[in-house]
């Protein structure tokens, strides 16, 4: 075989291994313009409910899921912004292929008002489809520092207010046995980190009740999710939930380990299409420390208390 034939078989090759690329890259991209209008359809004509349609979350799946032509009720703790959003929502959109959105207040850090507003949700369409929770309020400081009072209230808003809900509209969704509950949760409610004993404390909470609502509605033809994601970026390095108390710890947050608001909004919405039960929105790090936590403990616990020294240490003002 003469060097001619062996260079003729090397370009045949390289061609052969550049058609199968460009063919399976077709199909890979036909295969996500199939899932991305399978996801879209899946709230079509939907009640669906967000409990914080004001948070930059709350605004991407607001804007995902009215597009999609879902009958939104946007939940907030502001009026005025809520009514801003729906005529954004409703300006940017074909009025033909959406509905107007439905406004409910909602503040979960006054529980006194949740029954009366569990009334009005359920009088807004006379049922709910899918729920979204995803309200949080984010506390940073060391334990010696937090008071009970912004214990309670950090409880209120990502455990009790959640809870309260979903049981005050789950008698609805077990008469029409259908429905899916799904539940926006930081990474923190299964991995905690020092100077979130509080935050973690309500998330490790809520993740627990609804892993066992889970169970127990199944046979009704319910479904529930869980998303656990890092910190979401936003424009601003300190989000509008989050209180910071006096505290020695300092949060370094790589935008590599975080997730957009896009993503996760994307994400939520191929949930409801695919009726996972259970999600993880984290990069390669947050996941490799949730499979340290449980199987070499005593070495996390050792790194993480290591953190603190060094930060504490930094912290120290120079003689």
């Amino acid at each position: 075989m003469g060097i001619s034939d062996i260079m003729s078989l090397d370009v045949t090759s390289v061609w052969l291994v550049l058609s199968v690329v460009a063919v399976a890259a077709g199909v890979f991209y036909l295969y996500s313009l199939i899932l991305r209008h399978l996801a879209k359809t899946t709230v079509r004509n939907k009640v669906v409910l967000i409990t914080d349609s004001l948070s930059t979350l709350g605004n991407e799946c607001a804007k995902l899921f009215h597009t999609g032509g879902a009958r939104l009720i946007l939940c907030g703790s502001n009026w005025e912004k809520l009514e801003t959003l729906a005529e954004r929502l409703m300006s940017e959109s074909d009025p033909t292929l959406t509905f107007p959105p439905k406004l409910v207040e909602l503040d979960f850090s006054n529980m006194e008002s949740v029954p009366e507003v569990i009334s009005e949700i359920l009088e807004c369409y006379g049922c709910l489809d899918v729920l979204i929770f995803n309200s949080s309020m984010k506390v940073k400081a060391p334990v010696q520092c937090l008071s009970l009072e912004m214990d309670r209230i950090v409880m209120d808003v990502n455990y009790f207010g959640p809870i309260t809900l979903v049981k005050g509209v789950l008698s609805s969704l077990i008469c029409r046995r259908t429905g899916h509950i799904l539940l926006v949760n930081s990474i923190q409610g299964k991995l905690t980190m020092p100077f979130r004993a509080s935050y973690a404390a309500s998330k490790h909470a809520v993740q627990a009740f609804f892993d066992c609502l889970r169970a127990e509605v199944q046979e009704y033809g319910i479904t529930v999710s869980t998303v656990n994601h890092t910190f979401i970026k936003t424009p601003s390095t300190n989000s509008e939930d989050e209180v910071t108390a006096k505290s020695v710890w300092t949060d370094v947050k790589p935008t590599s380990l975080g997730v957009t608001p896009k993503e996760m909004a994307t994400e939520l919405l191929k949930t409801l299409s695919s009726k996972k039960k259970e999600i993880l929105m984290a990069r390669s790090i947050p996941k490799a420390a949730l499979y340290v936590r449980s199987l070499f403990p005593n070495l996390f616990f050792a790194i993480m208390a290591a953190g603190v020294r060094n930060t504490a240490a930094a912290e120290m003002p120079d003689d």
